[in-house]
């Protein structure tokens, strides 16, 4: 459905939108190449790297491609996130496995599993039932 605002008031509206956008994905790009640089100065410094590192390094690579994908499409799909969290779960389940109740792994791959299902559910619907073309609100405000 339209906006009923005025187009005098949206379409500026709009452009400080997409400028605030522009800052945050670039904070958030930072801020992941930060802490990316971190963990990599962390494995230097021990010299030793674990899996846990390594999905570390996974969960930051994830982050920049849902920033790269939101650049590139101006959306994010939602199995990103689904992604960043499935590796957030095999990183929690691998830091704690001496300290961790056999149940709460029990639990915690059986909610990774979910996730991926979701995963796999949704890449199964955007094959039999995809997106239609989505407009840019500013282009066709500008073609008005």
């Amino acid at each position: 459905m339209p906006s009923q605002l005025p187009k005098s008031f949206s379409k500026p509206f709009l452009k400080i939108f997409h400028i605030l956008e522009a800052i945050l994905l670039v904070a958030i790009t930072l801020a992941t190449l930060f802490a990316m640089v971190n963990e990599f100065i962390h494995v230097i410094t021990q010299r030793n790297i674990q899996l846990t590192d390594i999905l570390l390094m996974f969960i930051y690579l994830e982050v920049l491609a849902m920033v790269q994908q939101f650049v590139a499409h101006g959306k994010i799909p939602v199995r990103y996130p689904i992604y960043i969290a499935i590796m957030a779960i095999a990183r929690y389940i691998t830091l704690g496995m001496k300290e961790l109740d056999g149940v709460l792994v029990v639990w915690l791959a059986l909610a990774a599993f979910i996730l991926a299902a979701a995963t796999l559910v949704i890449r199964v619907g955007h094959h039999y039932w995809p997106y239609e073309a989505v407009t840019d609100p500013l282009k066709k405000q500008s073609d008005d």
